[in-house]
């Protein structure tokens, strides 16, 4: 396990050779939190990344590394705060629970996250959001919230919309992608949000990958399916050249 790690740290290391890659700490509501920017020039489209249950991780800089390499800028959003990296269960249920619970909350950690992209030099209306898992159901509530965004994006993400709310002032496209065998989020809530889109006009598309459980693009893990990661890769890359300039 230690071995990974360290490999996956170089990884991440390589991933982000030649690009301007830093921690950034700023505030929202007067709390730290701590992001990661990265942009392979001053005029790059913008990936705002938001992180799964662990917080933001080696895993996401890695992934935001791979995207500046495609000729993004990467602000990877702190949900949590600076230094709240949870590794319990117990402890991850309790930090997205808290979130999940204060949905205004969620969009102030998601707006303030964007607006210290753009003061880094990032160019937000030329940007997509995206995350994994809790960070997929962030990036949802993202787009119900009307933000001026390109496109909204969610690997194997939280599907559900909560009472009250709808897709009626999303204003880009909605690219899901998602695993047939992920137990965590049924292929029922994969359809379920498939009406809601349809209903409400927002274009959008919809994936899912045979065999693919829950957190199927984490590397290193067990549930780590190489086939779904790269075919949702490619498909994720292709959104981004159709969507952003």
């Amino acid at each position: 396990m230690k071995s990974l790690l360290i490999l996956f740290v170089v990884f991440a290391m390589a991933a982000t050779a030649g690009a301007d890659g830093r921690s950034v700490t700023y505030q929202v509501d007067g709390l730290a939190y701590e992001g990661y920017y990265i942009s392979p020039a001053p005029d790059a489209p913008l990936v705002l990344l938001v992180h799964d249950w662990d917080g933001l991780t080696d895993y996401e800089v890695k992934r935001a590394g791979m995207l500046a390499e495609l000729g993004y800028a990467v602000f990877a959003a702190d949900l949590f705060g600076a230094g709240v990296r949870p590794t319990k269960v117990e402890d991850r249920r309790q930090h997205t629970g808290e979130l999940y619970q204060d949905r205004a909350k969620m969009r102030r950690l998601m707006n303030g996250a964007l607006a210290t992209a753009k003061a880094q030099g990032a160019d937000i209306g030329n940007a997509v959001a995206m995350g994994y898992c809790f960070g997929g159901a962030a990036v949802l509530e993202l787009a119900r919230s009307g933000a001026d965004l390109k496109g909204f994006v969610s690997f194997h993400g939280g599907l559900g919309t909560p009472e009250g709310q709808d897709y009626k002032q999303t204003k880009g496209p909605v690219l899901v992608l998602h695993g047939t065998a992920d137990t965590a989020i049924t292929m029922a809530d994969f359809a379920q949000l498939a009406r809601e889109l349809e209903e409400q006009g927002v274009a959008h598309e919809m994936i899912s990958y045979g065999g693919a459980p829950h957190a199927f693009t984490v590397f290193g893990e067990e549930r780590y399916r190489e086939d779904a990661d790269r075919k949702s890769w490619q498909r994720f890359s292709r959104f981004l050249e159709e969507t952003l300039r």
